[in-house]
């Protein structure tokens, strides 16, 4: 049973056949899938499943902070099911691949005391860009 299987049922969240297929396909420690992508991975394993109960199912998930909300460079939103471990992304430029990166330390030390401008900072949020090997490999 995946991670978030495991949090959805200690919150006694009723998995019902298609819920508990969208669950099983944000399963993954670098999964980003846009909730297009989660319909046809979760309509190959459950056909009848609809997009709109897909995107419900998201909604909920996002609702519940069991599942993170991403978006990047005007794109389609992205779901991150990593939603309670400290991460920040790594995102490819070209074709919006995301991956987690854990950075060491805490990344709001990197913010010097005086550029917080009186600030009480709550969030911080570090997106590195780049290429990607495929998209490297693909020019």
């Amino acid at each position: 049973m995946s991670d978030l299987l495991e949090r959805l049922r200690g919150r006694g969240w009723r998995l019902t056949a298609q819920r508990r297929v969208v669950a099983e396909v944000l399963d993954g420690d670098h999964v980003h899938y846009t909730a297009d992508e989660v319909h046809a991975l979760a309509s190959a394993r459950l056909p009848e499943i609809s997009r709109a109960t897909v995107y419900n199912t998201l909604g909920e998930l996002v609702s519940l902070g069991e599942v993170l909300e991403v978006s990047t460079d005007g794109r389609a939103k992205r779901y991150d099911p990593n939603a309670h471990h400290d991460h920040q992304h790594l995102v490819c430029s070209q074709c919006g691949t995301i991956r987690d990166v854990h950075l060491q330390g805490d990344p709001l030390s990197a913010l010097p005391e005086p550029e917080r401008y009186g600030f009480q900072v709550s969030e911080v949020t570090v997106t590195y860009r780049g290429i990607c090997p495929h998209c490297s490999t693909a020019s």
